[in-house]
């Protein structure tokens, strides 16, 4: 008989801590493409497996795109329609721009971490890096997925894309120190504020929300990017958020004192200048698979699953 494993799978069994807190597990598969390694950069080795509507998974094909390895790694999106076997590929779920499983026909992501892992224990997210060689995962944790993209297949693309580098030297322990806080405080910071299971737990996560944002809003005054005047990872791991903010964010997750749109006008125009200027960000961006994904998936925040029709226009014209 096989193990149950819905407390995996299923995001109605997700716990929240005893004070009603939301706490993101760490992610479990931790290795890298390096020469010499038991991974190393081989064209067609490589197999990567999104949804839209996660922005951890967005920020791995903004960088996948950015470095063009779209040649190098085949990309599957599943359905935003997460049920109680978690993410479902298309073979169980035909919704419009999901893909069937082209390796092992798998039905649910879930499927992928028990062929790499029967024992798996952890929750079964997107993005996963797959290695067809041996079989298994090599990275499902998206900030460590950026940088394996960033410069391990750089021998294997053209050298204009070999010279991007999003996590450069000089810039790293500014870059580091950005991610330090808006990471808890905005990518997670939006998670925490939504599935709070207490007024105290989400009063306090939705503060620390909007006080990053104004300390945002600063930084972002009259520039383009957040650091060293040029695009960077730092840049890539806030956008994925921000694009979501409206749409989802700010009605399904509660994070309502103000809006990007109407609110904060760096913010804002930062975050227009990617979507409209660069297709990296544009073409990984689907509304559909977005709004659907969070107001259908959670019915403990939205028990009638209605996908609101706003708001109009998802982005704003520059």
């Amino acid at each position: 008989m096989a193990k149950d494993v819905s407390s995996q799978s299923d995001i109605s069994k997700m716990k929240t801590q005893p004070d009603g807190s939301f706490k993101r597990a760490d992610s479990s598969f931790r290795n890298f493409i390096e020469p010499g390694g038991k991974f190393e950069a081989e064209k067609g080795r490589y197999h990567l497996y999104v949804s839209y509507a996660c922005p951890w998974a967005t920020r791995t094909l903004i960088v996948r795109k950015l470095k063009g390895l779209e040649e190098l790694i085949p990309v599957s999106v599943v359905s935003p329609r997460m049920g109680a076997h978690g993410w479902p590929f298309a073979s169980v779920d035909a919704f419009p721009d999901s893909d069937v499983d082209p390796l092992y026909k798998a039905e649910h992501v879930k499927d992928l971490y028990l062929k790499a892992d029967p024992d798996y224990s952890g929750r079964f997210t997107v993005p996963i890096l797959w290695d067809k060689k041996h079989h298994t995962i090599v990275n499902n944790e998206s900030s460590e997925i950026i940088r394996i993209f960033n410069t391990a297949f750089n021998d294997l693309v053209s050298a204009e894309k070999a010279k991007l580098h999003f996590y450069p030297d000089h810039l790293k322990a500014e870059i580091d120190e950005l991610n330090d806080w808006i990471y808890p405080n905005i990518n997670n910071g939006v998670y925490r504020s939504g599935f709070a299971t207490t007024q105290e737990a989400y009063g306090k996560a939705v503060v620390e929300v909007f006080d990053a944002l104004e300390k945002l809003e600063k930084i972002l005054d009259g520039k383009d990017y957040l650091v060293g005047g040029q695009l960077t990872e730092a840049d890539i791991r806030l956008w994925v958020t921000i694009i979501r903010f409206d749409p989802v964010y700010v009605g399904h997750f509660k994070c309502n004192f103000k809006t990007i749109r109407g609110g904060y006008p760096a913010i804002h125009r930062w975050m227009k200048q990617l979507y409209w200027n660069n297709d990296a960000f544009k073409s990984s961006t689907n509304f559909d698979h977005i709004k659907t994904h969070y107001y259908w998936s959670h019915k403990s925040i939205n028990p009638t699953q209605i996908v609101p029709l706003g708001p109009k226009p998802h982005v704003e014209p520059l």
